[in-house]
């Protein structure tokens, strides 16, 4: 189920610092990383310690809410176009069919949905992934719903979108292990129906050009996960719908923010936008993961993280990069202790617990209908291991 420096405090204030590595899953674990991205932009200015009833209030079955400090937040979208990959029924039908297809592993047992069943938020349940001959990854594996639109994927942020991300676990030894990039098209221009699905839905992006491609697999499935979204109740409320929150929730959303969550979980995503390091305030329990240092190589990327999603985030356990963490208010407990430098009362974790299960949205069981997908010819690879 996407930090470290000196002058955080500065930044940040006295002992805050933001909520960083979240309570959503962690990176789709293995695989080697991708060219070197820029490092992230400057954090966003901390809150004013004020509380959440201040500026202009308005009350629902007798909770006070602040609406201008909602601004932070964004309604969630219906699905994230890219003009690079433009939307069209016929591309994210394909999409959708790869997505459910194991063929693309070489052993013809794993496929997108084994590691992120999108029947269950997109997510195993597992601290890691069980992928090739029982291999198990490194990091636990993210929801792929609302993931479009982060600013990068995987928590270490080596590929630089869904396209990118979604052909990298077909390469990946202990995930899919497809031997190569010829070999996975092999499997795929074997198969009479999927060459066809192919031509048609790139049929408009470059006339001339051979129908199957590696780029165009990425992109199928990068369309299709564009449009898993989960509107949630909060979506509502932040469009008006004063009652769309319980008074628990809209006692937990002020607490999420006074206690400074929100200088890292915003936007419409409530997070997926910046790096953090785990263990801002006080050092994380674990060192062995070096995050977005082993993308990088720099230093002061040792231990970052991509801030992940929290949409469903009560769904989707378990929690942090190594999945260590199967209780949603153990690990805000952490959070408040690591990345803020504040221990929270039971009240206050149990607030936030509360506002986080208004981020569950509905999972759309039409779009995510498992396909039928075409039958293998006598050219088709035959299972391996």
């Amino acid at each position: 189920m996407v930090q470290a420096r000196a002058t955080i405090r500065a930044v940040f204030g006295s002992r805050a610092g933001a909520l960083a590595l979240a309570l959503a899953l962690a990176g789709c674990g293995g695989g080697e990383p991708s060219a070197e991205r820029e490092p992230e932009a400057a954090p966003p200015e901390r809150p004013a310690e004020k509380d959440a009833d201040g500026g202009k209030p308005e009350k629902a079955q007798g909770v006070t809410v602040n609406r201008d400090r909602l601004s932070i937040f964004e309604p969630l979208p219906a699905a994230v176009p890219k003009e690079s990959n433009p939307f069209n029924p016929a591309k994210v039908e394909l999409g959708r069919m790869l997505y459910y297809e194991k063929r693309l592993s070489v052993s013809h047992q794993v496929s997108c949905n084994t590691c992120h069943p999108l029947d269950a938020f997109g997510v195993d349940g597992k601290p890691v992934s069980t992928g090739h001959e029982g291999q198990k990854g490194n990091r636990n594996a993210p929801t792929v719903y609302n993931a479009a639109g982060q600013i990068a994927q995987f928590w270490d942020g080596r590929a630089e979108d869904v396209e990118d991300q979604a052909t990298k676990p077909i390469l990946n030894p202990v995930e899919m292990a497809m031997p190569s990039k010829d070999y996975a098209l092999r499997v795929l221009r074997s198969i009479p129906e999927y060459v066809a699905l192919f031509e048609k839905a790139f049929e408009d992006e470059g006339e001339g050009e051979e129908a199957v491609t590696f780029e165009r697999l990425g992109k199928a499935i990068g369309a299709f996960e564009r449009k898993l979204m989960t509107p949630a109740p909060f979506d509502a409320f932040l469009e008006g719908d004063r009652d769309a929150l319980t008074d628990g929730q809209k006692k937990g959303l002020k607490t999420f923010m006074n206690a400074g969550c929100i200088a890292c979980h915003r936007g419409a995503r409530i997070g997926g936008q910046m790096y953090r390091k785990a263990g801002l305030i006080e050092p994380w329990p674990t060192q062995d993961d070096p995050g977005r240092y082993k993308v990088t190589g720099k230093e002061g990327d040792r231990m970052k993280f991509k801030v992940p999603i929290l949409r469903n985030v009560a769904e989707t356990g378990p929690y942090f990069h190594d999945g260590s963490v199967d209780d949603l208010s153990k690990a805000i407990r952490m959070m408040g202790r690591h990345q803020l430098g504040k221990d929270l009362s039971d009240e206050k974790v149990a607030a936030i617990e509360s506002f986080l299960t208004a981020l569950t949205g509905e999972i759309p069981a039409d779009y995510i209908e498992r396909p039928e997908l075409p039958p293998s010819t006598e050219a088709t690879p035959k299972p391996e291991g």
